[in-house]
């Protein structure tokens, strides 16, 4: 995964060399007054796009209602056997885990890799063990806001090896995001950088 964040931290750089490569191959004469072009307008409407700038509320917006994690959840009492379950029947690798009759409180998250090491390989019982008793707790959660750039969510994912992170703004978790969501719009993004600087180079701009 670091490797592919290189990769897309680099794919940037390359396409604007290979523009910069162009404007001198069209007429080396006229550099000046295209480069002067492309500063002026790469600031104005390209960063007006924001290379670079797709935020986790982006996702979140994208990923519609089933973003707002209502019912991806369970409780610290509620046993691994009920929370994997759930994951299976939704499709998830995680679930938030709330504090029962705390209105929701935010306690932690479980995911399938607790599942696989606290429960397979120990050979305990996931229908005698409470989730409590092996989420990681919220106090060791790694977190963003909605703000967060994709690109720093990536990071933080990718540093701590995790593949989901809670959202949280100032009244509390507003949703969740997986490794594949962060990957998605950062390819994306990429993807209509590239054809934004494929309309300048034609003349688009």
């Amino acid at each position: 995964m670091q490797g592919a964040l290189q990769s897309l931290r680099l794919h940037g750089n390359v396409i604007k060399n290979a523009m910069l490569q162009h404007i001198r191959v069209m007429n080396p004469a006229t550099l000046p007054t295209v480069f002067s072009r492309f500063e002026s307008v790469s600031s104005a409407r390209l960063e007006e796009h924001g290379f670079e700038s797709t935020t986790i509320r982006d996702i979140l917006k994208a990923k519609g209602k089933s973003a707002d994690g209502s019912w991806l959840w369970c409780t610290t009492d509620d046993t691994v056997y009920d929370a994997v379950k759930s994951m299976t029947q939704h499709n998830v690798g995680a679930l938030v885990v709330v504090k029962p009759g705390e209105d929701k409180a935010l306690a932690g998250i479980v995911t399938e890799r607790d599942y696989l090491r606290k429960i397979i390989v120990q050979g305990r019982s996931s229908k005698s063990t409470k989730v409590g008793d092996i989420m990681t707790e919220e106090n060791k959660l790694i977190t963003v806001t909605p703000d967060t750039k994709v690109l720093r969510a990536m990071q933080l994912m990718t540093d701590n090896r995790i593949r989901h992170i809670p959202v949280i703004d100032n009244n509390g978790m507003i949703g969740m995001v997986s490794i594949g969501d962060v990957v998605r719009a950062v390819v994306s993004e990429h993807r209509e950088e590239l054809n934004r600087l494929n309309a300048y180079i034609q003349g688009g701009y």
